[in-house]
């Protein structure tokens, strides 16, 4: 009898034992301060044991067994939530359960920067290797037809931002996500717009936003930049703006502008037609789009580059002939 009472006793001491190793397991950081983070993926399907073999054969010291153990007590086994993560250094793994159950992913960031065309920021997405690429062999009109828009050319009609996105996202849910954000910041500047602005649409205040976007990048003077060519438009003055003029050559630019390309007539040559070019030049931020919907009143007509990022203003040919010879000659 008293021998049973022994084996009772080690058995009770041994089941705390382990509860309290279990304990200390659960709550203990699986990786230290000094280890770089794992990368792991949990693939479609998974329970909680082969959730912790995957993770073990990413590089991680977690057990498997255990790890099930403690989703099956939490009643999170079958919560966990497919993707890939990182397991950062001090995370325990309770805080990893939890972290599979709300499918909290390994974060990627993309950033698109204001002025880029859409063919530069293609050359981007493309780049990333965080992301899966759906959109490399679709075109452009075949890209906007994939995330529901209603437009056909894409120039302009996404907004240059840092994206986040969870690993292996598609790259479409990028654009989805710039165009929207797009589409939001442009109807929300049109609907406070001035409605004695010469825009037609929405979309013409967005071309005149790329234009203002491109001429500088001084941002304290992009409201009197748009000012000049809301003018112009209003009393039908040609815009005559490089930046059109260079969209318009494509592959051509060399990084010069000649006369004879000033001469030549394209779509997008506002020296040779007057108003505004048929689509956006690049992607402008929120400044261009305020400056375009919200231009300076001004009386100006013309601007001249001083050389130091800052532009002289004149209201007439004649002061801004002498402010040409003084900055450009």
């Amino acid at each position: 009898m008293a021998f049973v009472k022994k084996i009772f006793i080690l058995l009770v001491l041994g089941t705390l034992a382990s509860a309290g190793y279990f304990m200390y397991w659960s709550q203990h950081p699986i990786i230290g301060d000094e280890v770089e983070p794992i990368e792991f993926s949990i693939v479609p399907g998974s329970g909680a044991h082969a959730a912790g073999q995957q993770i073990a054969e990413a590089g991680a010291p977690v057990q498997p067994l255990l790890f099930n153990l403690l989703a099956r007590i939490t009643s999170k086994s079958g919560k966990l939530k497919a993707g890939t993560y990182e397991l950062k250094p001090g995370t325990t793994p309770l805080g990893l359960l939890d972290q599979l159950v709300r499918g909290e992913f390994a974060q990627e960031q993309l950033t698109i920067i204001e002025g880029w065309t859409f063919r530069q920021m293609r050359a981007a997405v493309a780049a990333h290797q965080g992301l899966k690429h759906d959109s490399i062999a679709l075109s452009d009109k075949e890209l906007l037809s994939a995330i529901g828009s209603e437009y056909t050319q894409a120039e302009g009609l996404f907004f240059p931002d840092t994206y986040l996105f969870a690993k292996g996202s598609s790259d479409l849910h990028i654009f989805r996500q710039a165009h929207a954000m797009l589409l939001t910041r442009l109807n929300d500047a049109w609907a406070k717009r001035d409605p004695a602005l010469p825009y037609k649409s929405p979309y013409e205040a967005l071309t005149m936003a790329s234009i203002v976007e491109k001429e500088t990048g001084q941002k304290s003077e992009r409201g009197m930049i748009a000012g000049v060519f809301v003018n112009r438009l209003k009393i039908g003055m040609m815009l005559q703006t490089d930046p059109t003029v260079i969209y318009g050559m494509g592959a051509r630019y060399d990084g010069k502008i000649r006369k004879s390309d000033l001469e030549t007539d394209t779509p997008y040559n506002t020296y040779t037609r007057n108003g505004l070019p048929p689509t956006p030049i690049a992607l402008p931020g929120l400044q261009s789009l305020a400056a375009a919907l919200a231009p300076a009143k001004t009386g100006a007509l013309y601007f001249v580059s001083k050389g130091n990022g800052t532009s002289q203003f004149s209201d007439n040919l004649t002061d801004h002939n002498r402010a040409v010879n003084k900055y450009q000659r």
